[in-house]
């Protein structure tokens, strides 16, 4: 698509309202109209070359195939990504919308075009020697604190658990880890609170059982009798003072484990999860059960992890397979 410098016709004098508009009466910051004014030039530029003059003359189609050819790019104007493409896109739908609203056309026709939704980012997760050697970095040496630290990596990855849920651990949330059962579920599991304070119990493996026996058996009354008051009340995580154990602390706990073990990779508390969910998804498990497992809401929010296991399924076959590789 080659540029042409005409004269102002109706459009550019619409752009032009549109765009004094934004910045008089609207007040956006000037980074912010310039964008909008680079966005609207390449849509007039779009619709000179389509041999449209006035509003009127754009319809649904022009708008969508405007936005087809941001996507799709030419010999002059490389294809451009969703998010800057939906940035455009946005830019165009405001000013239909005004010219509108301020009697410069009679119809919208970019209101039912929607911007392209970014692509989903997949959730990365570790291999399990990455997290085998975290885990075993956190417990050493055996001291209270590592009791702790240990535990606690021991359930972020045992169960899935979100940051806030496990530092939110009370002692009667974690039910008999001897083999009894408890008032809030069986032995083996832990009652976490969600977002929306909804509750789910999930079941802890024996690794994660053991470093929270140990921890609690050997290392929560040591730090608890630090506290100076009781301001720590029930909580299962404490810190060296005797307090709740802080979410900025927990991270910490797991991005200094993660260095002494070596792992090179960026690593958050959410890594741990990602890599819960990926690990049973890898190893037979329902999406449905990992659902409920990560209390999700909806079982589309799981799914974004099957397609990591999709991708580690295509890589084993490429490279196990003998009639995979062109080679």
């Amino acid at each position: 698509m080659t540029e042409t410098h005409a004269g102002p016709g109706p459009i550019d004098r619409a752009v032009r309202t549109y765009l004094d508009h934004l910045g008089i009466e609207k007040g956006l910051a000037k980074n912010t109209l310039t964008s909008y004014r680079r966005d609207l030039r390449r849509y007039r530029q779009f619709l000179a070359d389509a041999g449209i003059g006035d509003l009127d003359g754009v319809t649904e189609t022009t708008v969508t195939d405007f936005l087809v050819w941001l996507r799709e790019g030419d010999a002059e104007h490389p294809a451009l990504s969703a998010s800057s493409a939906a940035r455009t896109v946005v830019a165009v739908r405001g000013f239909h919308k005004f010219a509108v609203a301020d009697g410069l056309a009679a119809a919208d026709p970019a209101a039912a075009v929607k911007p392209p939704s970014p692509a989903k980012r997949l959730p990365k997760a570790l291999p399990l020697s990455d997290v085998e050697a975290i885990l075993d970095a956190a417990g050493a040496p055996d001291t209270t604190l590592a009791l702790r630290d240990r535990a606690l990596l021991e359930v972020l990855y045992g169960t899935g658990a979100r940051i806030s849920e496990a530092v939110g651990l009370d002692l009667d949330d974690v039910a008999d880890l001897t083999g009894e059962d408890s008032d809030h579920g069986a032995a083996g599991t832990v009652l976490l609170r969600g977002k929306g304070s909804k509750e789910r119990i999930v079941p802890i493996g024996s690794y994660a059982r053991d470093a929270l026996s140990a921890y609690v058996v050997r290392g929560r009354p040591a730090l608890a009798a630090a506290a100076t008051s009781s301001t720590a009340g029930g909580a299962l995580f404490l810190n060296a003072r005797g307090g709740r154990l802080s979410r900025q602390s927990a991270w910490s706990v797991l991005v200094k484990a993660a260095d002494r073990a070596g792992v090179t990779r960026d690593v958050s508390p959410h890594t741990l999860r990602h890599s819960f969910a990926t690990h049973l998804l890898d190893g037979g498990a329902d999406v449905r059960v990992v659902q409920e497992l990560l209390g999700h809401a909806s079982v589309t929010t799981t799914q974004v992890y099957t397609l990591v296991t999709v991708d580690n399924l295509r890589e084993v076959f490429a490279t196990a397979h003998p009639r995979a590789r062109e080679d």
